[in-house]
């Protein structure tokens, strides 16, 4: 279908709930949403494409063709776009790569030697199912701490085959395991065990404990006190594991906190679990960046609670998302549960969204490149500007004193980073007194008209010209470029009165706030001052050549060649000055070199 077809089709579409399937030419499915009025949210695509996102555009200029699925409610159509991203993957959908669900133990008691493992989710095969849990992590810990405390098994040893074949493996040998391999093991003693972490997994680590407990004390009566102390370590153990809840039905955290951050690049979900206030554990995605943070957050949020097979009892957002009432209650259709989703105000949850947000902030800036930071804050300015990213930016300040060695200097960063071998300085010819504004416009017209020369160094257009200073500089500049009829976004660098850059301005006057924005901010500074950094440096070198070449004026046999000669191979007057003769004779003729010499030695030369 054509654009203009698209468009027609999408303007034909009810005002009714529904999903909107978006297909390539080759029909694969590359993005699925939800609207609540189908009409109102497909034909946004096909309306002004201007102002979508780089990403957005790309995805309807890839559009063939779309299929809709009207809905009898909202809450229909949440249902079935879940299912349908789920099933599809599309390529434009944020998606999460790990949608493997929180992980169970299973063990299953009809076996000679039951083996405790942990599996992704459950089958019915007639085994027992403990879980879900938090992560592959907290299962893990649960599962190493029950073989910890029971000494069960974690070897690789098949049981009955492996009973009496070879020497017991180092665990026995540090007393984590009784040792189930050898010859005279008891298999009832092994299935004991089996039962108390089958007990222990059910809750009931009471029961399990006053077992032990009177396991110990006939073993003491009896006078095995080795048996008996064995007994109390294990004892102690399983009263530990009972206290820190390690082991419970359904160990999922009862709170979830959702967080999101972004760098320039790279944006983060992530969930922080907890259970009775301690944090368990954390999950996270890293994803590039996406048009609408809310959105975003969304339909992650979606994926993640309905990959899981469980909801907690209260998820907490750090901002308001869509659709958040109608997904409480698909959780609770699915699960049974309907968890509370809120978005705090204030107290201790407030700080626990924090915590989140920090986990996703450094887990985003933790994988982000120097590179692609740049690639973003750059991507950011060119949205900020209403321009495609500045691959190529060149700035320009004017430095003088009192109209004197009045200069101009022109640095160019390339990708974000200082390309310092095209920077670029300009003597300001013609002008008497101090006038920045026309200084500026000199500096501009010059580098421009070696660009239309074709001039080496000077024959790659920027994409966007940064000058250092407000409305009038910028006229300045906009004025030189008009007289070669050259197009280039310009801007004024406008400095707060801490001499920083607080905005950017245009030649009529609009400003744009960058310090909301820090990587913006950061740049443009750092333009900013590494352009004021090379005028200063170069008017400092003319004026120190200009005070220089008037004294060493007043010295006769001492020409322009001669002053060059000098200033060239001791870089400063104060270096002539302290020169010996030898050393001055050596680059000068003899008489030259004793009136150099005399010039600055008059006195002690009289003496």
């Amino acid at each position: 279908m054509t654009f203009a077809e698209l468009k027609e089709k999408a303007l034909s579409l009810p005002y009714a709930p529904g999903v909107y399937i978006m297909r390539d030419q080759a029909d694969r499915v590359i993005y699925v949403g939800k609207a609540k009025k189908l009409k109102n949210r497909v034909s946004q695509y096909f309306q002004d494409t201007a102002s979508h996102s780089p990403k957005t555009r790309l995805m309807v200029s890839r559009i063939h063709h779309f299929d809709v699925i009207v809905a009898a409610s909202e809450f229909e159509a949440l249902v079935l776009e879940c299912s349908l991203i789920k099933r599809y993957l599309p390529k434009y959908n944020i998606l999460l790569k790990d949608d493997k669900g929180y992980p169970y133990l299973r063990l299953n008691m009809k076996e000679d030697y039951p083996v405790l493992t942990m599996v992704s989710k459950p089958s019915d095969d007639g085994a027992c199912y403990y879980g879900p849990y938090g992560s592959r992590g907290i299962t893990q810990s649960i599962l190493e701490a029950i073989f910890l405390t029971l000494k069960l098994p974690r070897c690789k040893k098949h049981f009955p085959r492996d009973v009496g074949k070879g020497r017991p493996c180092l665990n026995y040998h540090m007393n984590q395991c009784s040792g189930w391999c050898q010859s005279g093991s008891s298999k009832d003693g092994y299935r004991e065990r089996i039962e108390q972490a089958r007990q222990l997994l059910s809750g009931n680590y009471k029961q399990v404990a006053e077992q032990i407990k009177q396991q110990m004390l006939a073993a003491a009566d009896g006078m095995e006190f080795e048996l008996a102390a064995s007994l109390r370590d294990r004892l102690s153990a399983v009263e530990a594991l009972g206290q820190k809840q390690l082991v419970t039905a359904g160990a999922l955290a009862d709170t979830d906190v959702i967080g999101y951050a972004q760098t320039e690049a790279k944006a983060c979900f992530s969930v922080l679990h907890f259970s009775g206030g301690n944090l368990l554990d954390k999950d996270y995605e890293v994803f590039p960046l996406p048009d609408d943070p809310e959105t975003a957050v969304s339909s992650l949020m979606k994926q993640y609670y309905l990959t899981r097979g469980i909801a907690p009892k209260i998820i907490l957002l750090p901002f308001a998302v869509e659709d958040s009432e109608l997904f409480a209650h698909l959780l609770e259709q699915r699960y049974g549960r309907k968890p509370s989703l809120r978005v705090p105000q204030r107290g201790d949850n407030v700080r626990l969204v924090e915590l989140a947000v920090k986990n996703a902030y450094e887990e985003a800036e933790r994988i982000t490149t120097k590179e692609e930071k740049a690639a973003g804050t750059l991507t950011l300015l060119g949205k900020m500007l209403d321009l495609e990213p500045p691959r190529r930016i060149e700035a320009f300040d004017v430095s003088n004193i009192a109209g004197t060695d009045i200069v101009a200097s022109m640095v160019v960063f390339a990708s974000g980073k200082p390309k310092k071998s095209e920077y670029k300085q300009f003597r300001i010819e013609g002008l008497s007194d101090q006038d920045d504004y026309a200084s500026m416009e000199q500096a501009v017209m010059r580098r421009f008209a070696h660009y239309q020369k074709g001039d080496k160094g000077f024959d790659e257009l920027p994409d966007l010209l940064l000058i250092d200073g407000g409305i009038a500089h910028t006229q300045a500049a906009v004025k030189a470029l008009n007289t070669f009829d050259i197009t280039v976004p310009v801007f004024g660098m406008v400095k707060d009165n801490r001499h920083r850059t607080r905005a950017l301005v245009t030649s009529d006057g609009r400003e744009i706030g960058i310090d909301s924005q820090q990587a913006v901010f950061a740049l443009i500074g750092t333009i900013q001052e590494e352009t004021h950094r090379f005028a200063v440096t170069y008017h400092r070198q003319l004026r120190s050549k200009r005070l220089s070449y008037s004294q060493l004026d007043q010295i006769p046999g001492i020409g322009t060649k001669r002053k060059e000669l000098l200033l060239k191979k001791f870089k400063s007057l104060s270096a002539i000055a302290n020169a010996t003769l030898n050393e001055l004779e050596r680059l000068l003729p003899a008489d030259a070199a004793q009136a150099v010499y005399r010039h600055f030695h008059a006195e002690n030369t009289n003496r």
